[in-house]
């Protein structure tokens, strides 16, 4: 595929969906450490060991598994041929999700330091999120050497 302008439009929006959600991650971990006592052991595995392990999955899985990257690629020449990320609407609803599971993150700590559930699961899903969005911006680059 050639690198046109609208193909490098969006390869920057999957770069900033994985920048930001890499961001929101951070500021959530800060968040949790700061207001939820885990800096023991179990806490740590919980929001930072589990989301790893996580990101590391689903990058290997994507990355490796042939039926599994096939399908991502499909889906990212879709999201490319409607127009992802190549217009501010687009641009701002794409950030939009990522920065609102972001704020479930920090509402999921919120809770937590009130007596609530623990906020792991959602530390947990966030990483796996992470993990997809570097592989995709690793595809998109692939598709963008690819000739057609």
């Amino acid at each position: 595929m050639q690198a046109g302008a609208d193909w490098s439009k969006f390869r920057r929006m999957q770069d900033s969906l994985l920048s930001v959600a890499a961001l929101g991650y951070a500021a959530g971990l800060f968040e949790a450490m700061r207001v939820l006592p885990i800096l023991n052991t179990a806490g740590l595995q919980r929001v930072l060991a589990l989301p790893a392990l996580l990101l590391v999955a689903s990058f290997v899985a994507v990355r490796f598994a042939p039926p599994l990257r096939s399908a991502v690629s499909r889906h990212l020449m879709a999201s490319y041929r409607t127009g992802f990320g190549q217009n501010v609407i687009s641009v701002l609803v794409g950030l939009g999700v990522v920065i609102a599971a972001d704020v479930f993150l920090f509402w999921q700590v919120d809770g937590a330091a009130h007596g609530g559930r623990d906020p792991g699961g959602a530390f947990a899903a966030f990483g796996a999120c992470i993990g997809l969005f570097a592989a995709q911006c690793l595809l998109v680059r692939r598709l963008n050497s690819v000739e057609d």
